[in-house]
């Protein structure tokens, strides 16, 4: 056991004596030692906290938005308090780097926030009737309980963005995260409880229920994806999870929120600003070590530029401070294991056999991180975009193409089976609006002199194709987690029916 670990989880309200087992071992991508190890639940287990999630909807619906929203903004409290302790864990189990686990924890404020704001503001319509006499209106009311399966890389923002809402919708939570980052999910859920005993305090009730937290694998995720009690279930990770998940809810008709793969494309036409473009590139690429849902994966870098970009983007690869995230100076953590630094190397043999040249992709040694897996990101000059840049590597691996007419590459932005992120680097306003309109990118974003990474909780999140076609976070995002009603009234002395039928009797 981590003595730091261990100090902060205490600092955030987790004893960890309550979880302790040996079916989940939290190993830290940093040094590749075992911070802790965990019991997983039982199916019996699984089916009782679904229980009591169920029951806690049921009173949870009662209580007034605005009323559900203070303890949104009370958890969100908690957050500002321990967000550096937070920021850490979530450094120390996923391997990223601290700036970008605080900017994790930043990110679940900003949803409170928003989700604090929305609770006052869940609208519905008043609709125009063709009958005299009649008013239409829409009304949302709560679903149910709403299940949440999260990946390693964002390993509590993921529930966040769902959960602020689902809670201010009027539903409960059950979360399932990653078996690599349960720590993270344990420090965040008795954050959770600490804003829970602060609403109560106050002569609220937050039933018993609300929020549930189940550890364990693949099994126990399935479980709660099976069960007929969990009305929404929204699930983060790869396209072939994503596939399982939507069977298993299709055969009993239950929603679903899709957000799986990436493979972002970035077009940097002949007029861009290359000093903004090579700093979006490069986080975008790079960041989170290239584990983002939204790293950027494949550039198209025009012919009259290309000469002067790549040497540069080079330059700066060569020169990227690697090595423990937890220290200032670095930019680019761990993979988080040997599974991700394995494919990285196949992928990477992959692109030489398809003609492509390979700069970086090694493996470096950090002192005292010996068995850990930090690597020099790489970039892959492609002679085209080939069958293996249809394949999404979670690794930093950014392919390299020359495109000289812009519908190519707006093409090949759209080649691939992902539709999550997409972005131009351009100043002609014609190239901007092309890429953005109906006839350019076909991703869920696009966006324009920044890169596909880095998406506020403003816009709604998600994509389309493979990426499954959610949408989570913000702008009506939030209608997923409700059910729409339609009311008719009808306040005349007679009843007329619709589209003028005559039905006497």
């Amino acid at each position: 056991m981590d003595n730091n670990i261990t100090q902060l989880l205490t600092e955030l309200g987790v004893k960890l004596t309550d979880y302790q087992g040996q079916d989940i071992a939290s190993i830290s991508p940093i040094d590749g030692k075992t911070l802790a190890t965990l019991r997983a639940e039982s199916t019996e287990q699984v089916k009782a906290k679904i229980a009591l999630a169920h029951a806690a909807f049921l009173q949870w619906r009662e209580v007034p938005a605005p009323r559900r929203g203070e303890l949104v903004r009370l958890f969100g409290e908690e957050l500002r308090i321990h967000k550096q302790a937070l920021g850490k864990v979530v450094t120390l189990e996923a391997g990223k780097i601290l700036q970008e686990g605080l900017g994790e924890v930043q990110e679940m404020i900003d949803i409170c926030d928003f989700a604090v704001g929305l609770s006052r503001q869940l609208y519905g319509l008043t609709i125009a009737s063709e009958r005299p006499g009649h008013r239409m209106m829409e009304v949302w009311h709560p679903i149910g309980v709403v299940g949440v399966i999260s990946a390693f890389n964002f390993p509590v923002a993921v529930w966040a963005w769902n959960a602020a809402l689902a809670f201010v919708c009027g539903n409960s939570v059950t979360w399932k995260p990653s078996e690599k980052t349960p720590l993270t999910a344990l420090a965040t859920h008795a954050l959770f409880m600490k804003a829970v005993a602060r609403f109560n305090a106050t002569g609220n009730d937050a039933p018993e229920g609300l929020a549930e937290l189940i550890i364990g694998g693949r099994d126990t995720g399935a479980h709660m994806v099976e069960d007929k009690r969990v009305v929404l279930v929204s699930a983060t990770g790869s396209t072939r999870m994503g596939r399982q998940v939507a069977e298993v809810c299709a055969k009993r008709l239950t929603r679903t929120i899709l957000e799986l793969g990436g493979n972002n494309a970035m077009i940097v036409a002949p007029s861009a600003d290359l000093e903004m473009a090579v700093r979006g590139i490069t986080f975008s690429a790079v960041g989170t070590t290239g584990q983002r849902c939204t790293t950027l994966r494949r550039l198209f870098v025009h012919d009259s530029i290309y000469d002067t970009l790549v040497p540069r983007l080079k330059k700066i690869y060569a020169g990227l401070p690697i090595g423990n995230p937890l220290e200032k100076s670095t930019l680019i953590g761990p993979l988080v294991d040997q599974a991700a630094f394995d494919a990285m190397q196949t992928a990477l043999a992959v692109a030489k056999q398809e003609q492509g040249l390979v700069f970086g992709g090694e493996r470096v040694s950090v002192a005292g991180c010996e068995a850990a897996y930090y690597v020099r990101p790489s970039l892959v000059e492609m002679p085209s975009q080939t069958a293996a840049m249809h394949h999404e590597t979670f690794a930093p691996i950014m392919y390299i193409v020359r495109y000289s007419d812009l519908q190519q590459a707006i093409d090949w932005n759209n080649e691939v089976p992902q539709g999550l992120s997409s972005s131009i680097f351009t100043t002609d306003m014609r190239e901007a609006e092309r890429f953005m309109s109906d006839i350019g990118s076909d991703c869920g974003i696009a966006n324009v002199n920044i890169g596909p990474s880095g998406a506020e909780i403003g816009g709604a999140f998600g994509g389309e194709k493979d990426t499954g076609g959610g949408r989570e976070s913000g702008s009506d995002a939030w209608k997923a987690y409700m059910r729409r009603s339609t009311n008719t009234v009808n306040y005349s002395n007679s009843l007329p029916l619709a589209q003028g039928i005559s039905f006497d009797i």
